[in-house]
């Protein structure tokens, strides 16, 4: 199901800030050698992860997936003189080529790979938290929200990925599949969270943007 028209997405792209050189040759790269490619960021939403970074200006961010690395990269064009971007997965069969468009785009300094389970790997980091990106696995967006909430700085932000589910979210819960009815859960979850201020934003397959209340 796609939720937003192909040529409504083409012009989107095209009066959006062009893609930088690493990243354009990072997604075609990952397009051509890596398993479910459409994983990727991609331009658009890249986009938007580093205006988000820009004007947040974080100290420390934490990304939860990592892919080939696409998202990292996006956020660390924010990062304030100084500022370090941890980012965990428990995959490593995209690490090195991860690694290498790190260095390549001149970040090697400011990004740390851990390589994981985040559910093991968030309790063990002390650094209070200004910005938290979720793209890993569907069925523990719930978890991963409720190991970063309490170290996320007052004002800080969460974004999470994948929550409309190419459109999942909409059927019946007694139709869904687990990945939907975790996504579905965690919608409603931070939806009723008095904590934070949300906003869920039919951006490519949904992002939903948390505030930490100050």
């Amino acid at each position: 199901m796609e939720l937003i028209d192909e040529q409504i997405d083409k012009y989107c792209r095209t009066h959006t800030s062009e893609e930088p050189e690493v990243l354009n040759r990072l997604n075609r790269e990952t397009y051509l050698k890596v398993m479910s490619p459409r994983m990727l960021s991609g331009h658009l939403q890249g986009s938007f992860l580093t205006m988000l970074s820009k004007i947040h200006q974080p100290s420390y961010i934490l990304e939860i997936g990592t892919y080939t690395g696409y998202s990292a990269i996006c956020l660390a064009q924010g990062l304030k003189e100084g500022g370090q971007l941890i980012t965990i997965d428990i995959n490593n069969e995209t690490e090195a080529m991860a690694l290498r468009f790190f260095k390549e785009a001149g970040l090697e300094n400011k990004i740390e790979l851990k390589t994981g389970d985040a559910r093991q790997i968030i309790p063990t980091l002390n650094t209070p938290l200004d910005l938290v990106f979720i793209d890993a696995d569907k069925a523990n967006y719930p978890v991963y929200f409720d190991l970063v909430i309490e170290k996320l700085k007052p004002g800080g932000l969460i974004i999470a990925d994948n929550v409309l589910w190419s459109g999942k979210v909409l059927m019946d819960e007694n139709e869904m599949d687990a990945d939907t009815k975790a996504l579905h859960a965690f919608n409603k979850k931070v939806s009723a969270d008095k904590r934070v201020e949300k906003m869920l934003l039919p951006l490519r397959d949904g992002l939903m943007l948390i505030r930490k209340n100050s």
